[in-house]
């Protein structure tokens, strides 16, 4: 379907040479807000928040080198040959979702090893925060024009498009062509499966890991759908797609821990951070 292009400026605020952009502003602001929901849930159950906050500190940079590590393994032929400097070129886009969180969660596991401390508690409290910033930072692949689906028919806009805020469709028209939101559709995803965790662990009790383990479920079975609408995924090799490659595992593996915990009496039940005997 073809469109009129009218995007949005990706530049926040420019300060003579220098340039904010929207995305690092919102993936802040995601950050910012997963970190303080995180920080009370800490507190509440009797924890110093300085732990969550030290982790998040580590966890920071150790996401962004995995981020990129793992898109540039998977985008191996695209930087062969060409200069090796290429490969640390963040700025010029190249990260994967999947890559940071194998760096955030082996920094916290390294991190409650060292402390002292349970993992899967740890875990258990960060794991919504990390949906709602990956909810809010979709919102920064909009602003970029990324992560978007093919192009829109002329019937889905007619059916469900034409309802969606005036922005979103200006901004996901390009080049004259209007594409699926798919950073959207995930957004809204992600913010479900915030509220899901909530629920969770505040109504039903839920066994140490499990809400964790429920995060990597809920986030895996949307992601391995969204994705395939995508048009930038990375390829495992033919027309298998990483992403869902990589989500199929993610769901068989969180559900076989879960079952492990509980059969061998490694998930005992905890109330509020006490333990049910």
């Amino acid at each position: 379907m073809t469109c009129t292009p009218e995007a949005l400026d990706r530049v926040f605020l420019q300060l003579g040479p220098l340039s904010i952009y929207w995305y690092g502003v919102i993936i802040a602001t995601g950050a910012f807000l997963g970190l303080l929901i995180a920080t009370r849930e800490t507190e509440r159950l009797g924890l110093k928040k300085d732990y969550m906050i030290d982790i998040v500190v580590y966890a920071i940079p150790a996401a962004i080198v995995f981020a990129r590590l793992y898109y540039v393994i998977f985008e191996w032929d695209r930087y062969v040959g060409g200069p090796w400097w290429d490969i640390f070129a963040i700025w010029e886009g190249g990260i994967a979702i999947h890559g940071a969180l194998i760096g955030s969660v082996l920094t916290a596991y390294l991190y409650t090893k060292i402390k002292g401390l349970s993992f899967w508690m740890i875990a258990d409290i960060a794991a919504p925060s990390i949906i709602l910033g990956q909810a809010i930072g979709r919102w920064g692949n909009f602003m970029n024009q990324e992560a978007h689906g093919g192009p829109v028919s002329e019937s889905f806009y007619n059916s469900f498009m034409q309802y969606l805020p005036g922005f979103i469709n200006q901004q996901m028209c390009i080049g004259g062509t209007l594409y699926h939101p798919t950073f959207l559709y995930e957004s809204v995803w992600n913010i479900l499966g915030f509220i899901f965790l909530l629920v969770l662990r505040h109504k039903f009790n839920p066994r140490r890991g499990e809400v964790f383990l429920s995060y990597v479920i809920w986030y895996s079975f949307g992601r391995f759908f969204i994705e395939g609408m995508r048009t930038d995924s990375l390829y495992l090799f033919g027309e298998i797609r990483t992403a869902q490659f990589i989500s199929i595992i993610l769901i068989a593996l969180a559900i076989a821990v879960i079952i492990y915990r509980r059969k061998s009496g490694m998930a005992n039940k905890y109330y509020n951070g006490k333990k049910v005997k």
